[in-house]
């Protein structure tokens, strides 16, 4: 069956895609809104933090209001924009028709997306998580109320789809490389998203298994961190850690790769020494697995542990090092465009590089027992996730639009957006190293006068609304852009090194008409060198099979959906149980549909390729 025959509504194609360029722009959007939930509740927190003995937010509900902020951006934000970027680019980057398993694609989609949605009806429904973003089993045990358990619901359903997702990742990077495609020719960025999949992988269980652990605890008796009924308190923190610290990796790897594309691309320059950046890569992915008790010095581990997870902490940082000065001489001697991608991109390097130093310095474990627990950790903290993860967000979005949606974002509003956010985040987060130095801890909903904070804070607060506005410009640059945007040709900025912007902006549901040669490092730059027109084919042009779409991975994750709030009210509620059961039977039943159902996918015919290629190139 042809693709042109198949009409259907926006809204109903949308739910029951499994195409990966449609997946990633549902993970945009939906990981685009709840970087906005966060973005407010972060703004909540600094009103309430701008002057001494405030009450805009008081005691529980700043708890609240804390905890879902971390949780939303670590999870259900800079998580699914990654994802939004790793489905947009990588198969295309590939040379691939779509990931290896496009239906495994869509159900990791809609499991984040429920997973996501049910963390937020706790705001509705007695209360959020108010243990923090870390839910330490000490405080997450005594927490009243539901909160809690719609934490450790709602990310066991986040966090099965990001699991589905690495290993769909690591599939389809091994196994669906065009021919010439070699590990060492593949872009840096389908590099990062390589070794983060493997992350993922190996990540994502230790979380799991703290969250059934908790679970257990808190809705059916469970006794794994009850101190006084043999349990133990500290393994939630190991357990958690164990995912938490390969988390900030899993992070900022993609970053590096969006930059080292960036770089490459503006600097109209090979990527200064490939083959180390690539070693670095992994060599961070490797080292990130050793470093998680850095988290845990003042739990009393002793010095010996202490000073091995200090040494592995401060190692991590020379693979850095190596990206830091990689990119530097990719810039030197290079013909640089100053677009807004690229100004993200250098400025990143002094942004991250100052949360670099103060990871370092953290590491000292004497020196972490002044640290801990004050303003000086969230600054380093934010230092790495904002100054590296956020930067790569906004710049790879600005990169990659014209490419997702076929129209350029306007420039002019795009630096705007830069230099409101770049000040904005350096008034916010600089001034809290020497808050938490001057002894401010972290969690605190107020403080009182004549401490030396009031200041601080104040300038604190001014740069997070810096911050809000140059996402609402961000947001007017969309919807300009949609309304009236400027139609982006395939290779958008004229200089694209890579095969994405050898296919037409937005790409075809097939990606290539056929297969491409590719022939060394920066493909689709070999081809423009030897002056030719398109890419070189590694197969005659012939009919594509397609996947079917499918309905099923959405009601497969309603069902997890609908059984979490029937398992979380049991102990209450006789009904609890049945419509736990009802749920998990929904999961089920669409699952064992999914195999006994063939679903031989379609084909698109060599006649309507050939007319849609004829289309494109007129």
């Amino acid at each position: 069956m042809s693709t042109v025959a198949r009409k259907k509504s926006v809204i109903w194609d949308y739910l029951t895609t499994v195409d990966h360029k449609k997946i990633a722009i549902l993970y945009l959007i939906a990981g685009g809104f709840f970087f906005l939930v966060g973005g407010l509740e972060a703004l909540f927190i600094r009103i309430q933090l701008a002057k001494p003995n405030n009450d805009f937010l008081v005691g529980g509900l700043y708890n609240q209001v804390l905890t879902m902020h971390g949780t939303t951006m670590i999870f259900l934000a800079a998580m699914p924009l990654i994802f939004a970027m790793m489905n947009a680019v990588v198969p295309i980057q590939i040379g691939a028709r779509d990931v290896a398993f496009p239906f495994l694609n869509a159900l990791g989609f809609w499991l984040f997306f429920f997973g996501g949605v049910f963390l937020n009806c706790s705001w509705f429904l007695g209360g959020a998580p108010d243990a923090g973003w870390t839910s330490y089993a000490s405080l997450s045990l005594e927490s009243p109320g539901h909160g809690i358990d719609f934490y450790v619901l709602g990310l066991q359903i986040s966090g099965f789809g990001t699991l589905m997702g690495g290993i769909n990742f690591l599939v389809t990077i091994i196994n669906m490389r065009a021919p010439g495609m070699t590990y060492m020719r593949m872009p840096m960025f389908t590099w990062a998203s390589f070794v983060t999949s493997a992350l993922i992988l190996f990540a994502f269980p230790p979380l799991t298994v703290g969250l059934v652990f908790m679970m257990m605890d808190r809705l059916f008796g469970g006794n794994f961190f009850h101190p006084a009924q043999g349990g133990n308190t500290i393994i939630w923190e190991h357990l958690f850690w164990i995912f938490g610290h390969p988390e900030v990796y899993i992070l900022v790897l993609p970053a590096f790769g969006i930059f080292s594309e960036i770089f490459a691309t503006f600097s109209k320059k090979r990527l200064f020494g490939y083959s180390s950046m690539v070693f670095a890569t992994v060599l961070i992915g490797f080292l990130g697995f050793m470093v998680w008790a850095h988290h845990m010095f003042t739990t009393g581990m002793g010095p010996i542990a202490n000073a091995i997870f200090a040494v592995a902490t401060m190692a991590i940082a020379v693979p850095t090092g190596i990206k830091i000065f990689n990119w530097l001489f990719t810039m030197w001697g290079g013909n640089i465009r100053f677009t807004t991608p690229m100004l993200y991109a250098v400025a990143f390097i002094p942004s991250f590089v100052m949360g670099g130093v103060t990871g370092v310095m953290n590491a000292a474990a004497a020196a972490d027992y002044q640290y801990h627990d004050s303003y000086f950790v969230v600054a380093h903290f934010h230092y790495v996730i904002v100054g590296g993860v956020v930067f790569a967000l906004l710049a790879g979005v600005h990169y990659w639009w014209p490419k997702m949606f076929g129209k350029m974002l306007n420039e002019a509003l795009g630096k705007t957006t830069f230099w409101l956010f770049l000040i904005g985040f350096h008034l916010t987060f600089f001034i809290q190293h020497f808050l938490g130095l001057m002894g401010m801890p972290r969690r605190v909903f107020t403080y009182l006068p004549g401490q030396g904070f009031e200041t601080g804070n104040l300038i604190s607060t001014v740069g997070a609304f810096f911050m809000a506005a140059a996402t609402i410009i961000l947001l007017v640059n969309v919807i300009i852009t949609t309304a009236k945007g400027k139609k982006a040709e395939a290779d958008a900025w004229g200089v694209g090194r890579t095969l994405e912007w050898a296919v037409a902006s937005p790409p075809p549901e097939y990606n290539f008409a056929q297969t491409p040669l590719v022939r060394g490092l920066d493909a689709l730059w070999i081809e423009k060198m030897e002056g030719k027109k398109g890419l070189t084919p590694a197969e005659p042009l012939g009919d594509i099979h397609m996947p079917n779409s499918s309905i099923l991975p959405f009601v497969i994750s309603l069902g997890l959906f609908i059984a979490a709030f029937g398992f979380m009210y049991h102990n209450q509620h006789s009904w609890g149980l049945f419509v736990g059961i009802g749920g998990l039977l929904i999961t089920l039943g669409s699952m064992f549909l999914r195999s006994v159902i063939d679903d031989h996918g379609f084909h698109i015919h060599k006649e309507e390729i050939m007319e849609a290629e004829k289309g494109v190139k007129a």
